[in-house]
């Protein structure tokens, strides 16, 4: 594994906190790691003010505009590269992205490839060159996924999606742990959800990049497989690896899968720590 940083990148709805586990696995392993909040997220995250009014109007959540609809790819991006810097001293770093995050980590490493010496997609959003991360969501191979049943509103009116972080119907919570915690223990899955963000900025799933083989292309790649995953399906997961093999046939995807749901990081924090050590 490279000897420089490593720097762990959250989903949608996320912050840094989600790593807290992972990092400990890998200082044990004596491979320090940080986790970083991307804009919009963790610590830096926004809400509608509709979600905490009550009685909660449901219209007035699934309408309200997004503090967060400002942010995109780019500034995601441009973010995450200033943090490199500083973290690397100049080292390139490994980039482990998941879910919504491989999208801001693709823009990154593309436009600045020599700050990046593997990225590593956990279950990750892993876009095909100018392909939105949208467009894969109305694709047969995300049928399966259960994040649609959870989302309010217009993500394009809004400018977010937007999940109910703060219902009291337990179909709803049911759902939520299901579709992102399907394997992780109750009581840690319930204090996650107490510390999700309702709005993930509509601009990383909707914004693309251009891919070449001189920049994105050039970065070794590791697509880790969640194969219980009810989030990104299995089938997305694997559409993403051959749609960049396909495109980058000299740089191929090294592959590896986890027996977890979408969020390994809480159900198996060493196993995944293992996996990023030992890749």
């Amino acid at each position: 594994m490279n000897n420089g940083p490593l720097v762990l990148v959250h989903g949608a709805f996320h912050g840094a906190w989600c790593w807290n586990e992972v990092i400990v696995e890998l200082a044990a392993l004596g491979r320090p790691a940080v986790a970083v909040d991307l804009p919009g997220h963790g610590l830096r995250a926004g809400r509608p003010a509709a979600l905490l009014r009550r009685p909660f109007d449901p219209g007035a959540f699934a309408s309200e505009v997004s503090p967060l609809a400002h942010v995109d790819i780019a500034g995601a991006a441009a973010d995450l590269a200033d943090t490199v810097r500083r973290v690397g001293r100049g080292a390139p770093a490994t980039l482990v992205a998941h879910s919504i995050g491989g999208t801001v980590v693709t823009r990154l490493a593309q436009e600045n490839p020599s700050l990046v010496a593997r990225i590593v997609y956990v279950s990750g959003y892993m876009p095909a060159s100018e392909v939105t991360a949208l467009a894969y969501m109305k694709r047969p191979e995300f049928a399966e996924s259960r994040i649609p049943a959870l989302l309010s509103g217009d993500a394009s009116v809004t400018g977010a999606l937007r999940i109910d972080t703060r219902s009291d119907d337990e179909e709803v919570l049911r759902t939520l742990r299901e579709t992102l915690y399907g394997d992780v223990p109750r009581p840690l899955a319930d204090a996650a959800i107490a510390l999700l963000g309702s709005d993930a900025p509509v601009g990383l799933a909707a914004q693309t990049t251009r891919l070449t083989a001189e920049a994105w292309g050039s970065v070794p790649r590791t697509y880790v497989r969640c194969t219980r995953d009810k989030c990104v399906p299995l089938g997305l997961q694997d559409l993403f690896i051959t749609e960049a093999d396909a495109a980058f046939p000299g740089n191929p995807t090294v592959v590896t899968s986890l027996p977890t749901a979408h969020s390994p990081f809480l159900s198996a924090p060493r196993l995944l720590a293992e996996t990023i050590h030992t890749l």
